[in-house]
């Protein structure tokens, strides 16, 4: 190619939605979202980099009286070297992109017949999305040229999230062709060069989970944040009305503002931010703390998921008497965003994002273009912020000390607020504008270039099984745990094995518990999160809780009837409530003082009780729905992501885990096990009574079975 020396002519590609160079209308509908603002503006930022000749971004053209005729224009100039091309798909109407599959073929000839018929042909093409990621695919392949893939959201994800919120596999179909879509996003994959993504963690965590994952051709490169719209205090802030809504909730409105802004969901884990200002009189001293988690008018009228977060917030704030020191508005407009950043910001005080998991993080940079010091997460996208900018501190999000101590440190040390500040302005600057962005971009490009020519891409081979046919669930305490060795092998195996397998952890613990002791031993975050004895099951990459499980084993279920009903037994004593949730009652259980199983069990089907209960180790004694178990939420997942319990292997020790082993699925009891309590399941020839202990059970247990090859039981 004689052109590598001269400046770049660039095709970018995003089909659905509405795109124009004025006036982008963004949340009009479910595809007129970031993606749109995101390849103008990149489109825009490339065509001002002086090794960029011509940027061209090939759209649908849309002819509907309802919307406006700018859609329907062939072209449209962004700048002198900037355009956005329009093709028909279909008639013409405005379609959603999950209809959009069958017009597709029809768009790559129109545009292969444009780009064949330019004075020189370009030399990248880049799709955003899936439904560009086919249309660049084959474009790419047609003219030989290097193919670059941003895929902005992913199907498997989505999939695993829709699954969880109710969705059966047939609506799924019926709705968003998700399919197709998979299929699409495999084949791009697969013959890219190139995938840009915003973070480290979307590589490990989202494209993982793809056949086709290739880290090695992965480039994190961040976009830029909007510096028009987000920049330090102007001085007069606190005329506007959202101020004069905060003032309503506080005592001292002039103290320093601790800053927390995000959707009411459990993964942005509020409550736990609450809970460490509320045991914190330090903190409460010197700041306030100004929640806005979404726009309500009643709490009871919402959906679950948020009900619950909002819920706990109003509980939180009445239990530690919070009043006069924490604000939660009802309602904010878009344009309030930004006025509540300055805000903090002229306050001198700090923007939080205390997330269980946060996959980028946007909110950390519009904060630091606006001034302000943040503190967030060290579980996902907020690592790769702060180690850019240098602007704040990184906390583990399940630790109220930790919590505590990052904001005192950012909030009582006036020299290092100025000092984070400033670093944040001129981070944000230097790597999170558009013109950063295509300083990192344009070279990834010519890189491409300098390599070989490529020839139209042929796909690389996918490895022969069907993706993830088989999983290991796992116990953690006495199970999982107990010896670093084996558990550091075994890691390593499930590791080597993630694109074959699904990894699960089921446990007695609550998430937050979950969570902190999986840190602590350095275990990986599992696809399949099992908490709460089977009252709660998550799910990768970002914590999706299963809400339509949560409804499914509400059947029946009185906690307080039960609590009451056992308060006067003796021998049993409530676990603190870190140790309880909605879902599960859990007492120490002294059996020199408390009466049977069997006696609990007739007292409470007597008073109209119907339950599961659990006695792990002789000592702990737990109570959840009739419904609910680790078996029962095991059996739940396997039936939605299509996985043969026969190519399941689980594995535990005590009484909790019984119901897993029962069945069909692939067994290990390790040798550690509570002899009693699994004394049932000693003949039977799909469970393994392990000869050794922890994790190394597990690892006798996968050469056993042949878990990575013929997966099955050798006695069958």
């Amino acid at each position: 190619m004689e052109q590598r020396d001269e400046q770049l002519y660039l095709v970018l590609i995003s089909i659905h939605g509405l795109i124009r160079g004025r006036e982008l209308e963004l949340g009009r509908d479910a595809d007129t979202g970031g993606q749109t603002r995101y390849v103008v503006e990149l489109a825009r930022a490339l065509g001002e980099h002086p090794d960029v000749r011509r940027v061209d971004l090939l759209t649908q053209s849309v002819h509907d009286s309802t919307l406006s005729s700018d859609y329907a224009q062939p072209e449209e100039e962004l700048s002198r070297n900037v355009r956005i091309v329009r093709f028909s798909c279909g008639d013409g109407s405005y379609l959603p992109k999950e209809e959009l599959w069958d017009c597709l073929d029809g768009f790559i000839d129109d545009a292969l017949h444009y780009l064949q018929n330019q004075d020189r042909p370009p030399q990248v093409i880049h799709a955003h999305y899936a439904d560009a990621g086919y249309v660049g695919s084959r474009l790419a392949g047609q003219l030989g040229l290097p193919l670059i893939f941003t895929g902005h959201s992913l199907g498997r994800v989505k999939r695993s999230r829709l699954l969880a919120a109710g969705f059966s596999r047939e609506k799924l179909e019926e709705r968003y062709k998700i399919s197709r879509r998979i299929a699409a996003e495999e084949s791009t994959l697969g013959t890219a060069d190139l995938v840009i993504t915003s973070t480290r963690q979307e590589v490990e965590s989202q494209y993982q989970l793809y056949d086709y994952y290739r880290p090695e051709q992965m480039k994190v490169v961040p976009p830029g944040v909007d510096l028009q719209g987000f920049f330090p205090p102007l001085g007069n802030e606190r005329r506007v009305t959202i101020y004069q809504q905060l003032r309503r909730f506080l005592q001292a409105p002039e103290k320093p503002m601790i800053l927390a802004l995000s959707r009411p969901d459990a993964r942005k884990n509020i409550g736990g931010l609450l809970r460490a200002y509320g045991e914190s009189r330090e903190l409460q001293r010197l700041a306030n703390l100004v929640i806005v988690a979404g726009n309500r008018n009643d709490v009871r009228d919402m959906d679950p998921g948020p009900q619950e977060v909002l819920t706990d917030i109003l509980l939180t704030i009445d239990q530690q008497d919070l009043y006069g020191r924490v604000a939660y508005p009802k309602h904010h407009r878009a344009d309030d965003v930004s006025v509540l950043y300055r805000l903090a910001a002229l306050s001198r005080g700090v923007f939080i994002n205390p997330a269980l998991t946060e996959p980028f993080g946007l909110t950390l940079l519009e904060a630091a273009a606006s001034g302000l010091p943040i503190v967030a997460t060290d579980d996902g996208g907020p690592t790769d912020i702060i180690n850019n900018c240098r602007n704040g501190e990184l906390i583990d999000p399940l630790s109220s000390k930790a919590i505590t101590a990052a904001l005192l440190r950012v909030l009582s040390n006036r020299d290092r607020w100025d000092e984070l500040a400033a670093n944040g302005l001129s981070g944000v600057r230097e790597h999170y504008s558009w013109e950063s962005h295509t300083t990192d971009y344009v070279p990834e490009v010519k890189r491409l270039l300098l390599a070989k020519v490529p020839e139209p891409s042929v796909p690389i081979p996918k490895w022969s099984g069907r993706f993830r046919d088989r999983a290991v669930f796992s116990d953690l305490d006495k199970t999982l745990l107990g010896d670093r060795g084996p558990l550091k092998k075994f890691i390593e195996l499930v590791e080597a094995n993630r694109k074959r397998m699904t990894f699960g952890i089921a446990t007695g613990r609550r998430l937050d518990s979950a969570l902190r002791v999986m840190r602590e031993y350095d275990i990986p975050r599992p696809d399949v999160l099992i908490t709460s004895l089977g009252t709660d099951i998550y799910y990768a990459p970002s914590l999706t809780q299963d809400v339509t499980w949560r409804s499914h084993i509400d059947h029946l279920w009185n906690s307080w009837a039960v609590k009451r009903l056992l308060s006067d037994l003796p021998g049993l004593e409530l676990q603190p409530k870190r140790e309880r949730g909605k879902y599960k009652i859990s007492y120490y259980y002294d059996p020199a003082l408390a009466p049977g199983l069997e006696e609990i069990e007739i007292l409470l089907r007597q008073n109209e009780q119907t339950v599961n209960m659990t006695l792990s180790f002789g000592q702990y004694l737990d109570i959840v729905p009739v419904r609910a178990s680790k078996g029962a939420a095991l059996r739940w997942f396997a039936a939605g992501w299509d996985v043969p319990l026969e190519r399941v292997l689980v594995a535990g020790g005590s009484g909790a885990d019984e119901d897993m082993m029962r069945g069909n699925t692939l067994a290990v009891v390790v040798a550690n096990r509570h002899h009693e309590e699994l004394s049932s399941l000693t003949d039977i020839d799909r469970v393994l009574l392990a000869k050794k202990s922890h994790a190394a059970g597990i690892l006798e247990a996968i050469d056993h079975y042949d878990f990575f090859g013929d997966c099955r039981n050798p006695e069958s």
